[in-house]
């Protein structure tokens, strides 16, 4: 034992620090020092652990840790005739030891216990835990002294303890006891690395671990619950007393004594409040960040927590409007407890609704924002709070405990509230507690209207992305489709990564892909535009080079602030060609159905959209049926720091994986691209199986500009069906074509026209003229001229339109094939 060792300040420690001392009376005793595994067994056990608690070390390594250390969790029954006082918790009561040894805790303790020792006296041991994070496999480091050991070794009984704290030799017995020395200021964080060192130093000599308590120095044990000064408080008392048995008032230091308890307190509660404050809001996912919050508060500040939160709250929705009433519904969205596993779930589980009467604490609390403080649920409250819970009886889970309702809050609006109880045999809260759960509620509803507002702010990304991005059906004439998009970042969910399809004339289809340069609004608005104006174009069935052209114009006049690749492809299932044109894009991949073979299209790249006087070449491909086309943007090839060659070639070789269906390829691609890591930019994926239409599915006359050739129409329709096999549909598509090629012969300028019908998934009826003006659905009424044969059209097709071709129109009309 050392006595009145001489020391300097530390470095950095300014004169008004209390841990600067000029003489310092010191005394060590051996600690014990377990470790304990991820499964709560002891992986190591130190000879001051054999004499503390009796087990040898082959008889402890193994073991369950809480068959070892049955902790009963008494204080000395003499404390009063202890010299160094008893561990005081929170309000008197705060975590066990068994709390850390099973896991319960996750933040350092201490704390003072009695435990029952075979062989042994009934031992009296103040204690630490830590947990221990890493890679390896301890979990917990268990640090034990015998308090006894103090009242022998005190080197001035009747003075102050103001410290306890576990120190570290060099050379222990224990592995990994150089690292602990090492990061001793990390566990103690009060303590600067120099006086580290000196109290390393002045215990090397021993070869295990030390306890040092001080007289005068205040270093706190993580977390500080605080070591009662039970020697002063007794003599200060005795003081007291004496003056008032004179006559003389009462000394300062007495009156003084209860500031500074109160300090102590509102300082524990500081710690606590920081600690909490520092385990939630790790993340803006609101249902993370509504569980950090019910795990930061139990058990160390109370034993059940639940949280209610409004609808609007969780559905993701706005700032909910309006005071709270009895028919606001609540909505559980976590429970935190104590208790055995199981015991609360049934009876309140998680995700139930409900709305609360205006005679309930609850109530009282949402509608107020102030924090409701019940001492203890009587057999009545109990009763009347269970009268909510229909078929379940919640009296026997509430009933004598203490509770505390605090309201989650933002800007002054309640998002919700907590439901705090404590265990009957646990003190009861107090007016202190009501602040630090008004302050905790607070920090609370802070980092829960972020997410919340997060949340709202993703799912308003979302809408928007979803209504930007067109909803394709699988199948189109002669091909199937699938889509894939990926926003690139959490927290860039719109971007301007795009992809559409087209139905055309003579049963083509416009596939489309494209991407403006940038993320964000800004660039969703402009992909918008664009994506609308290749619409209009496609509808007017604009060569793919011209149509480039003319999106290139438009985002000239829109300005020249963004930029845009774009890659064009009008598939033709009877001619079995692609035609495509590109502005900047990279190459679509062509899967070949004969042998599976994949490659990239060799195609004139062209300069992106936005640029400006550059022109657009198309070319013409042949593919066979069965055929694959895979069309993506860079976001899904391109990987900061690497070539996007290596992207292109892996595109490729995902592409000729085979796979079950469209949907299973498209999922194989993105999962063998993703793999690689790094992508930050959005991914727009098509892909099209080119199925083609067979010459013996198309149909096709000419016919004379005369109106007897609707009677003509209507013979050779039917009579084209009825070879099909679908005569159900003979009649009213024999019916409808009459109308379609007598509005030609009445508009038309030239010499002909041409009628056309393909069988497919639906039958396509379609009527070719010479006269750019598009139909219009009139009104038609009884006595009205015209107007008849739309409506007709309109009441009877499955769908039905009309759009402008370089040479004229088409108008057309689907019929849903009969069942077979």
């Amino acid at each position: 034992m050392d006595r009145g060792i001489e020391r300097e300040a530390p470095p950095g420690r300014g004169a008004g620090d209390d841990v600067v001392v000029e003489h310092t009376a010191a005394g060590r005793i051996p600690l014990a020092v377990i470790l304990i595994d991820r499964d709560g067994l002891v992986s190591h056990w130190s000879r001051g652990a054999r004499r503390l608690f009796g087990a040898t070390r082959e008889e402890a390594i193994g073991q369950a840790a809480v068959d070892l250390l049955p902790v009963s969790g008494a204080l000395p029954e003499d404390e009063e005739t202890s010299p160094y006082g008893g561990f005081t918790a929170y309000d008197g009561l705060g975590p066990d030891l068994e709390s850390s040894l099973d896991g319960r805790l996750s933040y350092p303790a201490a704390g003072r216990a009695r435990l029952t020792v075979p062989e042994l006296d009934r031992v009296d041991v103040l204690w630490w835990a830590y947990p221990l994070v890493g890679p390896g496999r301890e979990r917990l480091l268990v640090l034990a002294a015998d308090a006894g050991g103090l009242s022998q070794d005190l080197p001035d009984p009747d003075g102050a303890l103001e410290r306890i704290a576990p120190n570290f030799a060099l050379h222990t017995d224990f592995p990994g006891a150089d690292e602990l020395a090492r990061r001793l200021p990390e566990i103690l964080p009060s303590m600067s690395v120099d006086e580290s060192a000196r109290i390393v130093a002045q215990v090397l000599e021993l070869g295990y671990p030390v306890l040092e308590f001080s007289q005068n120095e205040r270093v706190p044990v993580t977390p500080d619950w605080g070591v009662a000064r039970r020697a002063e408080r007794k003599a200060r008392r005795e003081r007291a007393a004496l003056a008032v048995a004179d006559g003389l008032p009462v000394p300062q230091e007495v009156a003084d004594e209860g500031e500074d308890l109160e300090y102590v307190a509102v300082r524990e509660r500081l710690e606590f409040l920081n600690e909490v404050s520092g385990r939630i809001g790790t993340s803006l996912d609101l249902a993370k960040t509504i569980i950090e919050v019910s795990k930061a508060v139990v058990p160390k500040f109370t034993d059940v927590a639940g949280t209610y939160l409004r609808e609007q709250v969780v559905a993701g929705e706005g700032f909910p409007d309006g005071v709270p009433d009895t028919t606001t519904m609540w909505h559980r969205v976590a429970l935190e407890h104590t208790d055995e596993p199981g015991r609360w779930d049934d009876v309140v589980p998680v995700g139930e609704a409900m709305p609360f009467p205006a005679h309930t604490p609850f109530f009282q609390c949402m509608t107020t924002g102030e924090p409701v403080l019940v001492p203890r649920i009587s057999e009545q409250m109990g009763h009347m709070i269970a009268s909510q819970f229909e078929k379940r009886d919640i009296r026997p889970l509430i009933t004598g405990r203490s509770m505390l309702v605090v309201p989650l809050k933002a800007r002054n609006v309640v998002l919700g509230f907590m439901i705090l109880l404590r265990h009957p045999e646990r003190v009861e809260f107090n007016d202190m507690d009501r602040v630090t759960g008004a302050e905790l509620a607070a920090r609370a509803g802070l980092v829960l209207d972020n997410a919340r507002m997060y949340t709202y702010q993703e799912s308003v990304a979302e809408t928007l992305q979803d209504s930007m991005l067109p909803h394709i059906p699988p199948r189109m004439a002669g091909c199937d489709i699938a889509t894939r998009y990926l926003p690139g970042t959490l927290l860039g969910r719109v971007g301007g990564d795009w992809f559409d399809s087209v139905k055309l004339p003579g049963a083509r289809t416009a596939l489309v892909v494209g991407d403006v340069m940038g993320h964000g609004l800004n660039s969703a608005a402009m992909m918008g535009q664009l994506r609308t104006a290749v619409q209009t174009m496609a509808a007017m069935d604009l060569p793919p080079a011209q149509l480039l052209r003319n999106l290139d114009d438009l985002a000239q006049r829109l300005g020249d602030s963004y930029l845009a690749t774009c890659l064009y492809a009008v598939y033709d299932p009877i001619a079995s060609e692609l035609h495509i044109a590109n502005a900047g894009h990279i190459p679509p991949v062509i899967v070949h159905a004969g042998d599976g073979r994949s490659e990239l299209l060799d195609l004139p790249t062209g300069a992106p959209i936005g640029v400006g006087g550059v022109p657009f070449e198309a070319v013409r491909v042949r593919v066979e049926p069965g055929d694959r086309l895979v069309m993506c943007t860079d976001g899904l090839v391109e990987v900061r720091g690497e070539d996007i060659g290596v992207g292109l070639a892996t595109l490729c070789e995902s592409a000729a994986h085979p796979a079950a269906s469209m949907d299973d390829a498209c999922d194989t691609i993105i999962r063998t691209l993703n793999i690689r890591g790094g992508r930050k930019d959005d991914v727009a994926l098509l892909m099209a199986r080119l199925n083609g239409i067979e010459p013996d599915d198309v149909a096709e006359w000419r016919l004379a500009l005369d109106p007897v050739e609707a009677g003509r129409a209507r013979a050779v329709v039917r009579e084209q069906l009825h070879e099909w096999g679908l005569a159900k549909l003979a009649d009213n598509a024999a019916l409808l074509a009459g109308e379609l090629v007598t509005n030609a012969v009445r508009h038309s300028h030239g010499r002909r026209i041409e009628l056309r019908l393909v069988r497919g998934d639906t039958l396509l009826c379609e009527v070719d003229d010479d006269d750019p003006t598009l139909p219009t659905l009139l009104g038609a009424g009884p006595d009205a001229e015209f107007g008849r044969g739309l409506h007709l059209v309109g009441m009877l097709a499955r769908e039905w339109g009309a759009s402008r071709t370089t040479a004229g129109k088409t108008v057309w009309f689907e019929l849903t094939l009969p069942r077979r």
